[in-house]
């Protein structure tokens, strides 16, 4: 008499019938739990295992490489639906801006009173049609500026790195305005992207590119810097290029070991820090 076969399954839908085994762990699987491998098939279970196991690929700055410059888009979309509140709400815009003090004989208002927010807030608005010099091309100028220039940044920080050199060179604009010009009113993310252009020519040096063109970029920036200093807040852009510097120096030159991911956020802390405690002590002697 015949021995009766015996009917295997799929070890996750027991309900289908399946003669393939998994090369990596021998379980039976089904068309629908079958990967590709390099021999035979895998179930979907060993093929995240194997993914878990290798190493993921880093940027020479030992960031985590992103095809896509996700945190532009997203600094890009932020700068734009606050540009929109502002056109809604003209309010907004003296709500948020940086301002360390009111002059005497106004309502107290700024970081010196409290408003610590402003330092990052007024990174994130710009002038409004037929405000100040420059009106609506504020934005437009630092967004296409912020586009460019961000986009090439990021792809070789990595996000975190390339968020927290944004944040930082931002907030260094701030605290160098407020340090010299505590009573003035400002908005634009100048000094963020003061801080990308520092970022850019520092990395280009460590890479060993053709300085040509990133000496150009950058000769732009300070001739700007120069010229726009009667009409704009060269303070918060100076300040920005700075922070922006001192982080970049940080991550590309952080020792290439267990170390670096360390030293590169020990140094963005210890700036951070330094930053707080000086607009600390000048919030504190406007107010004394």
């Amino acid at each position: 008499m015949a021995a009766e076969s015996v009917v295997t399954t799929c070890f996750r839908h027991p309900q289908v019938e399946s003669y393939v085994r998994c090369t990596r762990c021998d379980r039976f699987i089904c068309p629908s739990c079958m990967r590709d491998a390099s021999v035979g098939h895998q179930c979907v279970d060993c093929v995240k295992e194997g993914a878990r196991s290798i190493r993921q690929a880093r940027t020479v700055f030992g960031g985590r490489i992103a095809a896509v410059p996700l945190v532009t888009y997203v600094l890009v979309g932020l700068n734009v639906v606050a540009y929109l509140v502002e056109l809604a709400r003209p309010s907004f815009e003296y709500r948020f801006a940086m301002l360390g003090t009111t002059p005497a004989g106004y309502v107290p208002q700024g970081v010196a009173h409290g408003d610590w927010y402003r330092l990052l807030t007024g990174a994130f608005l710009h002038l409004t049609p037929g405000e100040g010099t420059f009106g609506i091309t504020h934005i437009l100028f630092n967004m296409v500026a912020l586009w460019n220039i961000g986009r090439v940044v990021e792809t070789q920080l990595g996000r975190v790195r390339y968020l927290a050199l944004y944040l930082l060179s931002a907030l260094g604009g701030s605290v160098l305005e407020l340090l010299l010009i505590p009573e003035s009113y400002t908005v634009g993310a100048s000094g963020a992207i003061f801080g990308l252009g520092a970022a850019y020519w520092v990395k280009g040096r460590r890479l060993g590119h053709d300085m040509r063109e990133v000496n150009r970029y950058m000769a732009g920036l300070l001739l700007w810097l120069v010229i726009s200093a009667g009409l704009t807040s060269w303070q918060g852009h100076l300040g920005g290029l700075l922070a922006g510097a001192v982080v970049t120096l940080a991550y590309a030159y952080a020792p290439r070991d267990g170390r670096r991911a360390l030293v590169q956020a020990g140094v963005c802390v210890a700036l951070l820090a330094l930053l707080v405690a000086l607009a600390w002590l000048k919030a504190a002697s406007l107010t004394a």
